[in-house]
């Protein structure tokens, strides 16, 4: 058989998969409501059908016959060599399995969807604990050689364990403290014009212009609302996000549709040439998060970024915004205070949100922790690391979508996408000519074909770490954030 056949079954693989993923687009975005049942059945059917093709021994055949000749060039090989190992792992599973889980997140997600609607946690519980009964019989099957959880990691951020997290937060979370100790000590500039009324749709017409300016490609992609912001991508010709939009909180839009957006770059820089072949696929989500999160703060909360932006916004919305500053808008945007939500959060703070859902994951795939005993656990660990009081289901326990969709093992991939996305900017700001000044005149171009050669181009058969190595000279490094931080809110709070 030959490499020719070989990508045809992996590109047959990725239709199937896409097709699903716009269903799940469609039912977060625009599916009625009585459409849930007939949805699920329809996902379940697709993901088997998808796992039929992943582990279909005519597939075993032609990548054994590839690897033992010697007709494949070097990136060939590379991507013949992941798809084996993809296809040990997915063989591990049966068919049955696979669509049972399938049909328990489509429930999950529809429970979950009421559920923080309606403040209930116990319509969500039961949904949930079957997630992770199932997440944990998921990771039995794999198999794993010193904790459970990194069978999970291992789906979003190959060769990471659990240990080189917490080795990571370990290092991180000393130094993050010592300056938000400085931060809380100063007083909090004021940003209570952020909570005034501003008009839907002009908000929906400047995050469109943003993501434009960016160089979001909307003929390849087009934004919509939804209930959580997400990016989907069915090939790099179709990459497509969704933002939420508060008419009293002007920073929900602008975060969420720079955020998306800077993941939805990423998918549309992937080489369409390698449609379904692992070199055509995101590196890891931590890579994938530091583009979104670089994107959002150290380009979308720097005060260059803003220098050229804010007086459109300020001409939008003139009685909101004309008396203030860009200096004080800018300190505004980047307080930094304890707060409930995630996605609302301030780049400091948001890392503790992070790890607190990381050792909540950790338990529960250990079995110390059960769906029914989450709320309680959660409460307590907001209390102990943010000293907040959690007030509602829906704005603690309830507040994420991604336990509905059974992505356990995700979360601490934020944090480490953050510490990725400060080392590979002060890269940048080395190798890239002028680039600050390029950004203050609404020029992001310059960073983005840097990006699109250093980071977009590489492809899943590599691991995050060899990708922090080969752009900045050495695996990653929680300084890079700790003296970026360090400079931004030293000047903001003035210690």
């Amino acid at each position: 058989m030959s490499y020719e056949n070989y990508t045809s079954h992996l590109r047959k693989l990725a239709d199937v998969n896409f097709a699903n993923a716009l269903l799940q687009w469609d039912q977060e975005v625009f599916m009625p409501e009585k459409g849930g049942a007939a949805r699920a059945s329809q996902q379940a059917t697709l993901a088997g059908i998808s796992h039929d093709l992943a582990t279909a021994p005519e597939l075993d055949t032609v990548v054994n016959e590839l690897l033992a000749g010697n007709a494949l060039d070097e990136k060939q090989r590379s991507n013949v060599e992941r798809t084996a190992k993809d296809f040990a792992k997915r063989n591990k599973f049966s068919k049955e399995f696979v669509e049972e889980m399938s049909m328990a997140i489509s429930a999950g997600f529809q429970a979950w969807q009421v559920a923080k609607k309606d403040n209930n946690y116990a319509l969500f519980e039961p949904k949930l604990q079957k997630l992770i009964d199932l997440k944990r019989r998921e990771v039995e099957i794999a198999g794993y050689e010193v904790h459970p959880y990194d069978a999970l990691l291992d789906d979003y951020e190959p060769g990471t364990t659990s240990a080189d997290i917490k080795a990571v937060f370990d290092d991180f979370k000393p130094r993050l403290k010592e300056l938000l100790a400085k931060v809380f000590a100063a007083p909090k500039p004021d940003d209570s014009f952020f909570k005034q009324h501003f008009d839907k749709d002009t908000q929906w017409g400047f995050g469109l212009d943003l993501l434009k300016q960016m160089g979001y490609d909307f003929e390849a992609g087009r934004q919509d609302i939804s209930a959580h912001p997400f990016t989907v991508s069915f090939g790099s010709g179709d990459v497509r996000v969704t933002t939420r939009v508060s008419e009293s909180d002007l920073a929900e839009m602008i975060w969420s549709c720079i955020h998306e957006g800077g993941h939805a770059l990423y998918e549309q820089g992937l080489p369409a040439n390698d449609y379904g072949l692992p070199s055509g696929e995101a590196v890891s989500l931590a890579i994938h998060e530091s583009q979104s999160r670089l994107w959002e703060n150290n380009v979308g909360r720097s005060k260059g970024f803003w220098q050229f932006n804010y007086s459109r916004l300020q001409q939008l919305f003139p009685a909101q915004l004309g008396a203030v500053g860009l200096d004080s808008f800018y300190k505004a945007f980047n307080r930094v205070e304890p707060s409930l939500i995630r996605t609302s959060a301030d780049e400091l703070t948001y890392h503790f949100h992070i790890i607190i859902r990381f050792e909540l994951e950790l338990a529960m795939i250990e079995g110390s922790l059960q769906a029914k005993d989450l709320p309680e656990a959660w409460n307590a660990k907001y209390k102990e690391y943010l000293g907040i009081e959690v007030p509602a289901y829906s704005q603690g326990v309830l507040q994420d979508v991604h336990w509905s969709h059974g992505s356990m093992g995700y979360f601490s991939t934020y944090s480490l996408g953050s510490l990725y996305a400060a080392q590979f900017y002060a890269q940048a700001e080395k190798e890239v000519p002028g680039l600050e000044d390029a950004i203050a005149i609404g020029n992001t171009k310059p960073l983005l074909h840097w990006l699109q050669e250093k980071i977009y181009t590489k492809g899943r058969n590599l691991t995050s770490r060899q990708v922090c190595e080969m752009v900045t000279g050495k695996a990653l490094d929680a300084t890079c954030f700790i003296e970026y931080a360090n400079k931004k809110y030293s000047d903001i709070y003035g210690f």
